[in-house]
């Protein structure tokens, strides 16, 4: 079983041929909305891999709150631990490239921002010895660690993804059992400025050894690079042409935590895992593009 403690978000999006440098305005060629936020993208992506999920976190009593949970309701996602505060559904406003795919994003916490750490508390109480929890950076900083402590005391596995990035990521990042970065976040999370593939490599090793975590530094085209059990895994993605690049790590998590969850091995795993962040590569929005298990394992 699988419990998301995390973000949820509506997500605004923009496509202008290029983004823009600061400063420049640039014309755009569509709009659209769809559900999104770290915590529900990989939830939903769990769900379509072939788990049982549980979504905890917060919406606004509004209509963009029942559109953000609306894919995760169709999926049959466990939603009784999303709360209706006061506060607006989180937002999540974006520039996609219509050149490479690539992206930019501004998040509005809104309703995310109210998670606390009651909720944290009441959402691991729930789980089971074994289950897994995953974890993002779009609500408080509290409410996570406070999930992450419960998770430690009741032999519950977390997984956190550090994005985006904040100034308590290294500190609660540390406390997880899994860690999960792209190679930008990663970089920052060690503080040492850009690294090559090679000083990248070294400094998980000596991460690893530090603290026995398992360590995932995904890499885009590059695939996967990960270390556990003093063993370094590698694994490739799909060439393609991306289409939209937003939701490709979120997919990666969820794949990862329902393939761990569903008992197969590390290296298998991260192999599903990144063949199903490229395949959300192929398609505009984040949950939109999640892609199903059956799509997945057909490229396997």
């Amino acid at each position: 079983m699988i419990t998301v403690f995390g973000s949820i978000n509506m997500d605004l999006i923009a496509t202008p041929e290029r983004l823009p440098k600061p400063g420049e305005t640039v014309m755009g060629t569509s709009f659209t909305t769809a559900a999104g936020g770290k915590g529900a993208n990989q939830a939903l992506a769990a769900r379509r891999a072939g788990s049982m999920v549980r979504m905890a976190g917060a919406v606004g009593d509004d209509r963009l709150g029942s559109q953000a949970l609306a894919l995760l309701a169709d999926a049959a996602v466990d939603l009784n631990g999303v709360r209706s505060p006061a506060e607006a559904t989180g937002t999540a406003h974006i520039l996609v490239a219509e050149d490479d795919g690539e992206n930019v994003i501004v998040v509005v916490p809104g309703a995310n921002g109210t998670v606390s750490e009651e909720d944290a508390k009441r959402t691991v109480a729930a789980m089971s010895r074994g289950d897994y929890l995953m974890l993002q950076f779009e609500i408080p900083d509290a409410s996570i660690e406070a999930a992450l402590v419960a998770a430690k005391q009741k032999g519950v596995l977390s997984i956190v993804n550090i994005a985006p990035f904040s100034a308590a990521t290294r500190r609660l990042g540390a406390m997880a059992d899994i860690l999960v970065a792209n190679e930008t976040e990663f970089d920052l999370f060690v503080g040492k400025g850009e690294l090559s593939d090679e000083e990248r490599e070294a400094t998980m090793r000596a991460l690893h050894a530090e603290s026995g975590q398992t360590i995932i530094v995904t890499l885009g085209a590059d695939g996967v690079v990960a270390i556990r059990k003093n063993e370094v895994f590698r694994a490739a993605g799909l060439k393609i042409e991306p289409v939209d690049t937003v939701g490709a790590g979120d997919t990666f998590c969820g794949y990862l935590a329902a393939s761990l969850d569903a008992g197969l091995a590390f290296k298998d795993a991260l192999r599903r895992a990144a063949v199903a962040g490229s395949l959300a590569c192929l398609k505009p929005g984040a949950q939109p593009s999640i892609p199903f298990a059956s799509a997945v394992d057909a490229e396997l």
